[in-house]
């Protein structure tokens, strides 16, 4: 694809801490209606790929572009504000706020309405309404008064998806979206990333350790190992290919 096109694009990405280099001039571009899965065994530079890009980390070389803004050196807030969505590995959320509570938050700063009005929530009907219908995408209209922290691990990560869709992102990126859940919760996540990238408009970043999720959803797959990616390809010629099995499966001096 032409990398004019793409939301998404970084160019030499670097980060050493110290002596070590643990992201390495990693460059790639992402295109609308593509979901991409990071992959690679411990160690080999996933999440802090994703924390560069997002801006948790600070860039010792290289370059963030997004929708055609050179974005390596602001904010995690002010990425977020050009469209850049995050989603953690643990779950970021008002533990004491009611579920409803939590997406309407995440609704009215999209909105860039006064937090000072949340006394007066009755009196805002579009951001009710728009709160009420996330829930429902996400499958936790019945959950709306239960206190976030009173879910399921699972229905946590509902709630969160909830939230990024609240921003309305250009990008979602998922850090290993199914970590910790039970056989059960896995499903309903999954076809909430799957109905995101079937919008067609989205960007989608997974980072993800199992290979059924990564074949039931990526389009694409990037192996990094040490730092530096080693291939990217559609996800069955990736997977096959021998440097990425000895990467993959740690077999060629990782470092952890």
């Amino acid at each position: 694809m032409d990398a004019s096109a793409a939301v998404l694009r970084t160019e030499d990405l670097s980060v050493r801490f110290g002596g070590e280099v643990a992201v390495d001039r990693v460059s790639a571009a992402f295109f609308p209606g593509t979901l991409t899965a990071i992959v690679g065994p411990n160690g080999a530079g996933k999440t802090t790929f994703f924390n560069l890009i997002s801006g948790q980390i600070r860039a010792s070389a290289g370059e963030v572009w997004l929708k055609g803004a050179r974005i390596t050196r602001l904010s995690v807030p002010a990425r977020a504000r050009r469209g850049l969505g995050r989603a953690f590995q643990l779950t970021n959320l008002f533990p004491a706020l009611t579920v409803f509570e939590n997406v309407r938050l995440a609704v009215q700063a999209e909105a860039r309405r006064d937090f000072r009005l949340l006394s007066l929530a009755s009196d805002h009907h579009d951001l009710n309404a728009r709160s009420a219908e996330l829930l429902e995408t996400v499958g936790l209209r019945a959950r709306a008064r239960f206190p976030a922290s009173a879910l399921s691990h699972g229905d946590q990560r509902k709630l969160e998806v909830a939230l990024l869709l609240a921003q309305k992102p250009d990008v979602f990126m998922f850090d290993e979206p199914t970590a910790g859940m039970s056989v059960d919760e896995v499903p309903p996540v999954l076809a909430l990333i799957a109905a995101i990238k079937r919008a067609q408009d989205k960007v989608v970043l997974l980072v993800e350790h199992k290979m059924d999720v990564i074949r039931a959803l990526a389009d694409r797959v990037i192996v990094l190992h040490q730092g530096r990616m080693v291939a990217d390809g559609a996800p069955e010629a990736v997977m096959a290919l021998p440097i990425v099995q000895d990467a993959y499966l740690g077999r060629a001096g990782d470092r952890g």
